[in-house]
């Protein structure tokens, strides 16, 4: 049994969909216990539509693919149910490999691809190693409010996010902002 993470081809646009239709054709055949999870990896983003509003918008990260979880046997060259069920999915033009073989996923495309939601297969997603606390004071060290001072107010590992309070017209303001644009001072 080998349980890995595939790329999957589809139709841009019909992501949701053909993720929809792949577990439910699992469901359906009893191919559960094979294809485990379907995933099309998003990210909400802010955009400003008109008369000054903001809108969030979901955006699919890979446009075309999608990552199914499933488990393709010891023989991963020769196509067996579980590589049928997903091959013959409407909507799926194919796996990313050759037309009779799926590659999985390594273990760094897997962590580049989809450990910013917190999905790598059965390893857990590493932890970020802080080496300040809240009170510490901190040096922003990029982005906007780079070069600035603050003092850390809260974290968040699991996100990796800081909140600092910098000092901004002489009033405390927090910015959140990733482990990595800080530095302790």
């Amino acid at each position: 049994m080998s349980i890995e993470w595939y790329a999957v081809h589809t139709y841009v646009g019909h992501e949701e969909k053909v993720k929809e239709n792949i577990m439910n054709r699992a469901r359906s055949l009893g191919m559960l216990d094979h294809v485990y999870q379907v995933v099309v990896p998003t990210e909400e983003t802010v955009e400003h539509a008109g008369g000054g509003q903001k809108e969030v918008v979901k955006r699919r990260l890979f446009p075309g693919y999608i990552f199914v979880q499933m488990d393709l046997g010891d023989n991963p060259e020769e196509p067996n149910e579980a590589w049928e069920v997903v091959r013959y999915t409407p909507g799926v033009t194919g796996f990313v490999g050759t037309a009779t073989r799926a590659v999985p996923l390594t273990p760094d495309e897997e962590a580049r691809m989809l450990g910013s939601l917190g999905i790598t297969g059965s390893k857990e997603v590493p932890k970020v190693k802080v080496s300040f606390k809240v009170g510490d004071m901190v040096q922003v060290t990029a982005g906007p409010f780079s070069d600035f001072t603050g003092v850390v107010s809260d974290l968040d590992p699991d996100k990796g996010k800081v909140k600092v309070l910098v000092s901004i017209f002489g009033r405390e303001t927090p910015v959140e902002l990733d482990f990595s644009q800080v530095v302790k001072s």
